[in-house]
């Protein structure tokens, strides 16, 4: 895979499991409806690839010695990776129970991180563990942080 398409595959990835985790934990502790959770993926999966495609596209296109075909290259592959990895996360919702759905979700977004991480540190000669390690804690604020304020949501407004 040529630089600029795994530059964008990387940042599409990891965006969509941390966006769409975070996202999908708020609301099932705010208002814990399948419906609105589901509705939240898709909206996540819409807006925000298109959001984080056009972020990384201008960003790149600062960077006076990239290419426009690297831009693009790049753009496509956030767009398409962010898509593709937040509308994973409908299939659980589909398929269990909202607080079986999260805990799946949660675990499948916490492993494909891991593996991106793993693909990363080994292709820069570093440690697994740690870059995984790493990762996976940022994620896991993400998650608590969301699930704490979904939780205060809920009980201001309910």
């Amino acid at each position: 895979m040529k630089n600029s398409a795994l530059k964008g595959f990387c940042f599409g990835l990891t965006s969509g499991i941390i966006t769409t985790l975070g996202m999908m934990v708020g609301l099932h502790s705010s208002v814990g409806s399948k419906l609105v959770v589901l509705g939240g993926i898709i909206s996540i999966a819409i807006a925000d690839s298109f959001s984080d495609a056009l972020g990384i596209h201008i960003s790149e296109e600062s960077d006076k010695q990239t290419t426009e075909k690297q831009v693009w290259s790049t753009t496509i592959a956030t767009f398409v990776s962010k898509l593709c990895f937040s509308s994973t996360f409908i299939i659980p919702v589909l398929l269990f129970p909202l607080s079986t759905a999260i805990w799946i979700s949660i675990i499948y977004g916490l492993t494909l991180l891991s593996a991106l991480s793993w693909f990363i540190a080994r292709s820069q000669n570093a440690k697994p563990h740690r870059v995984i390690a790493e990762h996976l804690l940022i994620a896991i604020i993400v998650i608590i942080i969301t699930h704490y304020v979904g939780d205060m949501i809920h009980t201001v407004f309910e």
